[in-house]
């Protein structure tokens, strides 16, 4: 069992960055794949970027360039660096974690959910 929870989100203006952080407990990170969704107003969910266990990466084209995921095993923590942030980045951005990649799969474990608003 994996409890996550999401802290760092906000309003930021156009142009400008947040870092999202995402603490895990009742089990360590180690082997376990983790990513970050996002569900902005009259969409679905989507898969913004992942991490496995080695540090390989994946982040979908619309973000590709301006969010960077990572992840210190060590404090339990996963984050998302967003840059350039644009109005569309504008959503509820969830972690999430699986013991299978998240690219292909889904995720066995959701955190609650942080808001990040960007205006224009």
């Amino acid at each position: 069992q994996v409890q996550l929870v999401e802290s760092g989100g906000g309003l930021v203006q156009a142009g400008g960055s947040l870092r999202l952080s995402c603490a895990a407990s009742g089990r360590t990170l180690l082997n376990i794949h983790m990513g970050w969704f996002r569900q902005a107003p009259g969409k679905q969910r989507e898969l913004v970027a992942a991490i496995s266990p080695s540090g390989r990466t994946y982040s979908a084209d619309s973000v590709k360039g301006r969010f960077t995921i990572s992840r210190d095993n060590a404090k339990n923590t996963v984050y998302l660096h967003m840059d350039s942030l644009k109005p569309e980045d504008t959503a509820v951005y969830y972690c999430a974690a699986a013991r299978y990649t998240l690219v292909a799969g889904s995720p066995d474990y959701w955190g609650q959910g942080t808001q990040v608003t960007v205006s224009s």
